[in-house]
């Protein structure tokens, strides 16, 4: 058991002396009411893990659950329970002292608690603010792809998109420490 312990060691100083894994996320809460209706708390947590194949290019991934959707009244009756999955292979085009522009490629599956699922295929937009060697606040904006969300009871209409959304209200935020 010493020897395993000793062997997982070694092999977590010899990955974050190379600086090639980070991990972080992006986390929301909130209470929401509507008309005379109890308030509901909605939460998220994103936990996200990556590993850089060199300086351009890095994989990860982002598992996360919660409960409806932080400070959006449009599924606040519902308040439906999720979980997601959303691995990308992440490009890194443009990179300064303090600021890097990145697009992710990848899928996404969501799974909302005896209602629906979601996928969505494509590229989103990012940047990273790195504030040293350690720390990163990084944004999304948009997405460009193809998106299905197909509801799981009888009856029930599904959608599917192509196209592309870079407003204001398609941003995510989070931080990441590269180690």
């Amino acid at each position: 058991m010493k020897k395993l312990f000793m062997t997982l060691v070694a092999a977590v100083i010899a990955v974050s002396a190379s600086a090639q894994v980070y991990i972080g996320g992006n986390a929301g809460i909130a209470s929401t009411k509507i008309g005379d209706q109890d308030s509901k708390t909605t939460y998220k947590v994103l936990p996200e893990i990556g590993y850089k194949i060199n300086q351009d290019w890095a994989i990860g991934t982002v598992i996360g659950w919660g409960k409806g959707t932080p400070v959006s009244i449009e599924d606040a009756d519902d308040c439906l329970r999720t979980f997601e999955v959303a691995p990308y292979i992440r490009y890194t085009a443009v990179r300064t002292k303090m600021v890097d522009f990145f697009v992710d490629g990848g899928f996404m599956y969501k799974h909302y608690n005896g209602h629906a699922n979601e996928w969505n295929v494509g590229l989103r937009p990012g940047v990273a603010l790195n504030f040293n060697k350690t720390v990163s606040l990084v944004a999304h904006a948009g997405f460009v792809g193809y998106k299905s969300y197909k509801r799981t009871y009888e009856g029930a209409k599904n959608n599917t998109a192509w196209g592309v959304d870079l407003d204001g209200n398609n941003i995510s935020l989070g931080v990441l420490l590269n180690f």
